[in-house]
């Protein structure tokens, strides 16, 4: 797999944390402020999300995605 790829793959590893650690949050929040901290996290992470499949589908596209390289 090619090392631009490779970050892709993280960047979704990364969203999927960032996604998790919000729903965690946001459970356990004592305030207003943590719940906008949160509600802001889950958003960037779902934005950045959809980037990320964006690219690997525009790298699939154009045959230059390899997952067993």
């Amino acid at each position: 797999m090619r090392t631009c790829d490779k970050h892709i793959l993280r960047t979704l590893e990364l969203t999927a944390e960032m996604i998790e650690l919000a729903n965690r949050g946001d459970e356990d929040r004592q305030d207003t402020g943590c719940g906008v901290l949160y509600g802001i996290l889950r958003d960037s992470a779902y934005k950045l999300k959809q980037l990320a499949e964006k690219e690997k589908q525009a790298h699939i596209e154009k045959g230059l995605w390899k997952e067993d390289e």
